[in-house]
């Protein structure tokens, strides 16, 4: 794992198009309610048996609601040898202070709202 990295640098990365691959790592049922556009969804009780997927990205950043679990998923993702080469990076403050700042998507009908304002994220 190489550290933490800032809600304002993830959503100025993905912006600018930056080749990183965001994974969330809550369950499938929390993702599809609300997640950041692109991210994957990779729930931490599948990592250790779906990791290889991650395979070959250069810049990986680890999120989940609170910025606590991704650092563990950071530092397993950090350790498998087919990533060694990647930059593996938890968000810290997670979704909740990401989506705050910048909405999340939702697939409610399969519109993307700003979630700003909603009282929780998730």
């Amino acid at each position: 794992m190489d550290g933490e990295i800032s809600t304002d640098e993830v959503n100025e990365l993905l912006e600018d198009d930056a080749d990183v691959c965001v994974v969330d790592i809550r369950d499938e049922q929390s993702f599809e309610h609300s997640h950041i556009p692109d991210s994957e969804n990779l729930p931490f009780h599948e990592l250790s048996g779906r990791i290889e997927e991650l395979e070959g990205e250069d810049h990986i950043v680890t999120v989940c609601p609170h910025g606590k679990a991704s650092v563990q998923a950071a530092q397993l993702i950090g350790s498998y040898e087919g990533t060694a080469d990647a930059r593996v990076e938890s968000m810290e403050g997670g979704l909740e202070k990401y989506g705050m700042k910048y909405g999340l998507a939702r697939d409610e009908a399969g519109d993307t709202e700003d979630s700003a304002n909603a009282e929780s994220p998730f």
